[in-house]
């Protein structure tokens, strides 16, 4: 089975877990028996392997969520990059030529794209691995995967098929309808459309040449930032008659709101959090390294991180998007492919940072003009490349960077180390990467 997965999102509806960088995918919410939490991402990946062992894995990500995607799921995860946003259309298109011309995948085999973040069961993908089985066969053109609703909702489009058995083609579409117009579409036999779908390969890549002038992967990426914006529903769903719909009526949440997010919650808080016994339907997530005491809530949601502190009606949390745009704060956590860094404080003339290394991994080699740096070792060990001129540290060193000097760090253990930036003008602008 070829799978594509969608990672996108802006990250603001999470907020304060999640940012520009880390969207709701990157979350750790799941317990595993261990102890240990992961992310959506990392519980869709364990589910598609547990269906299919050898299902062709490719993420469709921007550049921004790259580093994360490999902290989360392995240096070896094979990922499609868009140079820039340019919607789910281009997305598809760039993807769909990544795996025809750099991984060689026929035209005649089919792919499944799914949304990387959906709450499901292990039958969610053996009934995508049956819609890429239908796409193969030729039982149309383009294969959706349509949700059996459980109730009349507005915030999900519908598919009207002709029929109500399993397999069936498609009459129409219907927009994010009123909840009563809604009620009427189920009744119908309407079915939520989960932005999952198949298709041949070679169809979408002539769909593509049709639409757009491009000779090839190479040429398509280097031209993807002049594309036109449009959603693949608009450019080719809409516009194609040979349509089937395979109906699926298994679990699946559509986890974008805090309120939907604390109902597969596993326990009432996540962290060093405490509740006394008079708070009822509330839920506590606490990524700090202080105590949050919660008493006598009802109905809300609290989470704090680095990004700040939410404390929210779970009503009134599904309308936190305008609120977060407005804050203008720089992001202060993100997973990097070499480990991850906190913010912790910030000054009018510095900046400190705490930087998580993985072992065997370090930084790009590289220096800024306008700033100098300091770097506390607080554990674990590694090499500093300084001016070409390498050293071995330790917990308990410190190595001071000035201005206009290049230099990388690297983990042969696990290591924490406290960077302190200092300078008039702290900028990501102000570092040049070097060999």
């Amino acid at each position: 089975m070829h799978i594509v997965l969608l990672s996108g999102g802006s990250g603001k509806r999470l907020w304060p877990l999640s940012n520009d960088i880390r969207s709701k995918q990157f979350i750790p919410l799941f317990p595993q028996v261990d102890g240990a939490y992961i992310s959506m991402a990392q519980r869709v990946f364990r589910q598609i392997r547990k269906v299919d062992r050898q299902a062709d894995i490719t993420v469709a990500t921007s550049k921004s969520q790259v580093s994360t995607l490999k902290n989360q799921l392995g240096d070896q995860v094979d990922i499609s990059v868009e140079p820039c946003r340019r919607d789910t259309f281009p997305a598809i298109v760039l993807v769909s030529a990544y795996l025809h011309d750099v991984k060689g995948v026929g035209l005649d085999e089919a792919v499944a794209v799914c949304p990387v973040d959906p709450y499901v069961s292990t039958d969610y993908y053996k009934a995508v691995a049956h819609l890429t089985e239908l796409a193969a066969k030729g039982t149309a053109d383009l294969m959706l995967m349509g949700i059996e609703p459980t109730y009349a909702s507005e915030k999900y489009g519908y598919i009207m098929p002709t029929s109500k058995d399993e397999i069936s083609k498609v009459a129409s579409f219907k927009e994010k309808p009123t909840e009563a117009k809604a009620a009427e579409y189920i009744e119908k036999g309407a079915l939520w459309n989960s932005g999952v779908f198949a298709y041949r390969l070679g169809y979408v890549l002539e769909k593509a040449h049709e639409l757009l002038d491009f000779k090839g992967y190479e040429d398509l990426y280097a031209n993807y930032g002049n594309l036109t914006k449009i959603s693949f529903d608009y450019a080719v769903v809409e516009k194609e008659q040979s349509i089937g719909v395979l109906r699926y009526a298994g679990e699946w949440k559509d986890l974008g709101t805090w309120n939907t997010l604390t109902e597969i919650m596993h326990a009432p808080s996540i962290g060093d959090v405490t509740m006394d016994d008079n708070c009822v339907d509330t839920h506590v997530v606490n990524e700090m390294d202080v105590p949050i005491l919660v008493m006598g809530a009802k109905n809300l949601v609290v989470a704090a991180s680095p990004e700040g502190i939410l404390v929210a009606d779970k009503d009134a949390s599904s309308h936190i998007k305008p609120y977060v745009e407005n804050l203008t704060q720089p992001v202060r956590f993100a997973e990097k492919s070499w480990g991850s860094f906190q913010i912790i404080d910030v000054e009018a003339d510095s900046l400190t940072i705490k930087v998580t290394l993985n072992a065997g991994h370090g930084m790009n080699y590289h220096s800024h003009t306008l700033r100098n740096e300091i770097w506390n070792v607080v554990s674990g060990e590694g090499k500093v490349l300084l001016d070409d001129r390498e050293q071995v540290v330790k917990a308990g060193d410190i190595v001071e960077l000035p201005a206009g000097c290049k230099h990388k760090i690297t983990a042969d253990t696990c290591m924490t180390i406290i960077e302190v930036q200092m300078g008039e003008a702290i900028k990501k602008s102000d570092k040049i990467k070097w060999e």
